[in-house]
């Protein structure tokens, strides 16, 4: 898997928040969110904070029990001036959360897949932290290292346990009888094979021949998968069956964002 450092991803966090918090202030809070339907800056802003605030908790309380969660949110406050320190100081609270032998304690992975519990969640805020920046920003200025540890993400969620528990019509949409997706970065050292069987969809950090392949900047492929970027758009280019693309997007959305 494309894999930041732990130093690199906490800065990430911190520095995608900072530019995601400015972006908002500029936009106005009432702004609609066109990639996010039917939220508002204000709602995206709010859900970044809160989502940070909320796994910083579970880091730092190490809980190991699903059923030990937080249920209390923090409160964004209700003047937009007031969103750039709030969402400085969850950022920087669930950055710090990570630091030194957080990654390897035990702690619930709502993944259920072999990463640790802190390296899934901060897997996870990393890709709340980013992506929401660009539906905030609109700014596809994603440092290429950042996008292919986030493309890789998305791929181990798309095919953890908990997927396929919890999304059960998406895994079962990505089974299929060995077609083949590659993925493929044109600005860093990244390529995502992909293979739908009839157990379900698996995928591995290659270049092969494949039934189709989608190429482009790190960026561009992160938010092409995340339905944030039409296919084909900003410089990506698709090459053999664009309809396998078509449906593994119109099956893979997430829940929330």
């Amino acid at each position: 898997m494309n894999e930041l450092t732990a130093e690199q991803a906490r800065r990430a966090i911190v520095e995608y928040t900072r530019r995601m918090a400015d972006a908002a202030v500029t936009s106005g809070p009432d702004t609609v969110v066109p990639t996010t339907p039917g939220w508002t800056v204000t709602e995206v802003v709010e859900h970044l904070g809160q989502t940070q605030h909320w796994v910083a908790e579970i880091i730092e309380r190490r809980i190991t029990d699903p059923a030990k969660l937080p249920t209390g949110m923090a409160v964004l406050p209700g003047d937009p001036e007031d969103w750039p320190a709030w969402l400085a100081g969850s950022a920087e609270r669930v950055a710090n959360a990570f630091a030194g032998e957080a990654l390897d304690a035990e702690v619930f992975n709502a993944a259920g897949d072999e990463r640790t519990g802190a390296r899934f969640w901060m897997s996870s805020v990393l890709n709340e932290t980013v992506v929401h920046g660009f539906d905030v920003s609109g700014a596809t200025d994603i440092d290429a290292g950042v996008a292919a540890a986030l493309v890789s993400n998305h791929l181990a969620m798309l095919t953890s346990p908990t997927w396929n528990m919890l999304r059960s019509e998406s895994a079962h949409a990505l089974r299929g009888d060995g077609q083949t997706l590659q993925w493929r970065a044109t600005d860093i050292d990244g390529a995502w094979f992909v293979q739908r069987r009839p157990d379900g969809a698996n995928w591995q950090q290659a270049i092969r021949p494949a039934d189709v392949t989608v190429a482009g900047p790190a960026s561009a492929l992160l938010l092409t998968l995340t339905r944030r970027l039409p296919l084909g758009g900003h410089r990506v280019t698709v090459d053999g069956d664009a309809e396998l693309v078509r449906h593994w997007l119109g099956n893979t959305a997430h829940v929330a964002g």
